[in-house]
């Protein structure tokens, strides 16, 4: 309409234009010379969309309107009363009612502006619009993350919820290796992955070879200064992205949902399986995977995701196939010089004595050091395995060979060392969760919160002396014994019989003894008198 209104005010205007317009838009020419006749009486039909003017009277959201509904988390009601309150107090005008406050919400905001005041920046996330990376070639770009399986393992006796940590080839979706921490993962967990990654070799292969690029999302442990080092020694570029930005590895990330929803679901010990009743817990009959069994299953269904998976983007192949069509050459490197370059640094050197290599307190030793004592070496060692070391030369650089720990525990001290400390572990949990466990009286009133739990005086005295003894035996030295009181027969000072013990009433006290004879000279009292006197100031015999 308003490019026939503007036609028909230059007065070139003709019914071939009427026609033209009414067959695209599929109606009868006298529908478009109405629609324009109602054009002319209204101006608003001949302003653009983007210029055209509020109604007059017509409540649009505002700046105070958006902040409300960022406050109460979407809630149109509370951005209501908010306002009425405001305009009661003089504040503002007052607010339309609450079907219009609908209306112009859902009017001028976007869906995804409205989730986002009710849900933050990640509910709002899910109603943009991504781009997809192009494929590349293979090995220019992997992802790689650690992601907590939703599945209860029994880990030693222990029910625990593994993790996992893969490195997956952003072009063809080939997992390239993975590595399974009973544990929180760490940089270990890491360079683990990596070796599995890069290594060709059975059972890793046949993918294989060092990437371009490396995708990582500010995680601590892809981070750290070991991991740093890896990949500057083997010339790969590693691509810090911003947290809580999923969507900028996307390939990772859409393997840890199909992961799940493709194989943990059907696993015993899945914690998010619905459950009936009302409480969601684990039937106590439910027997659990042990962690071997765990780690085979998942390795097989890496393989299976790699060897019969065919994702609907790569075209009726499997990622793997689709690894190796890929003409592009690879950067490969051994077995032994990977495991050298994936090893955390010390950063200083150490001589060989004859107890072997000193390395954080332990001695470790190995048969290739026999002569070698008072050679200058480096040592090199994988995260968290305090087992084994890695000696190298200081002066060449050249491997020596490895050193095991010596003096190790056997297993069964090292299975009783952890059950006592699981023991002193869970005790003193205890302990402070019963001094924590503080009762309050419920109030209706503002008012100091009231503590309950009647304790009588003579309980509390005990209590407190019990503590105050507790904490004096602390202080002393575990082979203290307190003095005895000395017998009444002794020669002591005043100040010491005072502290001790009172004398009896028949008893003579320590001014009312003799300070000469004969009497006991030769007992034993009268040698200890004599120590108190030098002591305690008396008169010497």
């Amino acid at each position: 309409m308003r490019r026939l209104l503007a036609l028909r005010r230059k007065g070139i205007l003709t019914t071939r234009h009427v026609r033209v317009a009414a067959d695209a838009l599929g109606v009868r020419e006298r529908a478009v010379w109405r629609w324009l006749a109602a054009a002319e009486e209204d101006e608003a039909a001949a302003v653009a969309p983007g210029e055209r003017a509020p109604y007059p009277g017509r409540f649009t959201v505002t700046a105070e309107v958006r902040a409300l509904l960022g406050l109460w988390k979407g809630n149109v009601a509370a951005v209501h009363r908010e306002l009425t309150a405001r305009a009661a107090r003089g504040e503002g005008d007052p607010p339309p009612s609450v079907p219009t406050l609908h209306r112009a919400i859902r009017r001028d905001l976007t869906p995804g502006e409205r989730a986002g005041h009710a849900g933050g920046e990640r509910e709002a996330r899910r109603h943009d619009v991504f781009l997809s990376r192009p494929r590349g070639w293979r090995n220019q770009v992997w992802e790689t993350d650690h992601v907590q399986a939703p599945v209860l393992v029994d880990v030693e006796g222990t029910v625990r919820r593994p993790w996992i940590t893969w490195f997956v080839d952003c072009a063809s979706n080939t997992i390239m290796g993975v590595a399974v921490t009973p544990g929180h993962p760490s940089r270990e967990s890491v360079l683990a992955a990596l070796r599995a990654a890069v290594v060709r070799e059975e059972p890793f292969g046949p993918q294989g070879g060092l990437p371009e690029k490396v995708r990582v999302d500010r995680g601590k442990d892809f981070l750290s200064k070991t991991v740093a080092a890896a990949f500057n020694a083997l010339d790969v570029t590693v691509e810090d992205l911003p947290a809580y930005t999923p969507h900028l590895k996307g390939t990772v990330e859409g393997l840890n949902r199909a992961v799940e929803s493709m194989f943990l679901a059907a696993l015993p010990g899945y914690v998010r399986q619905p459950r009936p009743g009302k409480r969601p817990a684990r039937p106590r009959d439910e027997v659990l995977l042990d962690f071997e069994d765990f780690t085979a299953r998942l390795l097989d269904w890496v393989s299976w995701w790699n060897t019969v998976h065919q994702p609907d983007p790569l075209g009726g192949k499997t990622p793997l196939e689709a690894w190796e069509t890929d003409p592009t050459p690879l950067r490969e490197v051994s077995a032994e010089e990977l495991w050298t370059f994936t090893l955390e640094e010390t950063g200083r050197f150490r001589v060989i004595s004859t107890r072997g290599v000193r390395f954080r307190s332990r001695d470790y030793v190995g048969a290739w050091m026999t002569g070698q004592s008072g050679l200058r070496v480096r040592v090199r060692f994988m995260p968290h395995h305090q087992h084994r070391i890695e000696v190298f030369d200081a002066a060449t650089g050249r491997y020596l060979g490895p050193a095991e720990l010596a003096d190790a525990a056997t297993p069964e001290q090292i299975s009783a060392v952890r059950t006592a400390r699981a023991t002193r572990t869970r005790r003193l949990r205890q302990d402070l969760a019963a001094a924590q466990r503080e009762r309050y009286a419920a109030a209706t009133r503002p008012g100091k919160p009231e503590r309950l739990g009647a304790v009588t005086g003579a309980e509390a005295g005990r209590e407190l002396a019990a503590a105050e003894q507790s904490d004096l035996s602390r202080l002393a030295l575990p082979d203290l014994i307190p003095p005895a009181a000395p017998p009444a027969g002794w020669r002591t000072p005043p100040s010491l019989v005072a502290r001790t013990h009172r004398a009896p009433a028949d008893t003579p006290t320590a001014d009312e003894l003799p300070r000469s004879g004969t009497a006991g000279a030769h007992s034993p009292g009268a040698a200890a008198g004599a120590g108190a006197d030098l002591t305690g100031g008396g008169e010497s015999r």
